[in-house]
């Protein structure tokens, strides 16, 4: 019933986020903010301990710091081939800088975060929640990337509407697919290495200059700051 809700929720936060987009676009500074320092702290606060716990013994940190980097790499990859949150240079020659493809990476990056979910409450319910939690807030700018990647390429309401559902949609199937496979504590604290550093990417590299970019003022800056103390308290709690 647990992750079921949390399905529900991130869906609804992806939607919601899109149709914010949509009818108040340049309110968005303080959330962005907001999500950057939550996907930070979560990367820091909580996966970052439970990884190193999880392989204690079994690999060195050494391993763990190296999967990061990997997961940063990765992400960066990605981001740059299919330019995740497009841009309005009409001469870019880079034929997968468009607005669908640019969507489609969106998408597979929802599909990543409800992966992320399912493995984390597979650890344990507590860790399962903060992770959820980054994911939630997240996840409202992914809606709003994927609704502004389809628009700003030129795209229609109805096609933005759609890449919209696709993208709410790709979370749950993430969680499902966790229940297929099943792995050690030790691999799952490999598998948090690589999405430590797909957090870091989104944060620093994504999320950050998006908010910045929008409103560059201290209050921006204030609620990334307030986003990581609410991951923060909420890990302590759940400790």
């Amino acid at each position: 019933m647990t992750v079921l809700l949390i399905i529900i929720a991130t869906t609804i936060s992806t939607a919601l986020g899109g149709l914010f987009a949509i009818k108040m676009k340049d309110k968005l500074h303080l959330i962005l903010g907001f999500s950057a320092g939550a996907v930070l702290g979560v990367a820091l606060f909580d996966l970052l301990p439970e990884a190193i716990e999880l392989t204690s013994g079994v690999y060195s940190v050494q391993i763990v710091s190296i999967l990061i980097a990997t997961g940063f790499s990765a992400y960066m990859l990605l981001d740059r081939y299919f330019s995740m949150h497009g841009h309005g240079d009409d001469h870019c020659e880079n034929p997968s800088h468009n607005g669908k493809l640019g969507a489609s990476a969106l998408v597979f990056h929802s599909f990543l975060d409800g992966f992320g979910i399912g493995l984390a409450f597979k650890i344990s319910p507590a860790i399962g929640w903060v992770v959820a939690l980054a994911v939630l807030t997240h996840d409202f700018s992914d809606g709003v990337n994927t609704v502004n990647m389809i628009v700003k390429n030129k795209g229609g309401r109805k096609s933005a509407i759609k890449w919209l559902i696709a993208d709410s949609l790709a979370p749950a199937i993430g969680v499902a697919a966790t229940y297929l496979i099943t792995v050690s504590e030790s691999v799952l604290g490999l598998i948090l290495s690589v999405y430590i550093g797909l957090f870091l990417y989104i944060s620093a590299s994504d999320l950050i200059p998006e908010s910045h970019h929008r409103h560059p003022v201290a209050w921006t800056t204030l609620s990334t700051i307030l986003g990581m103390l609410v991951i923060l308290l909420a890990v302590n709690f759940a400790s």
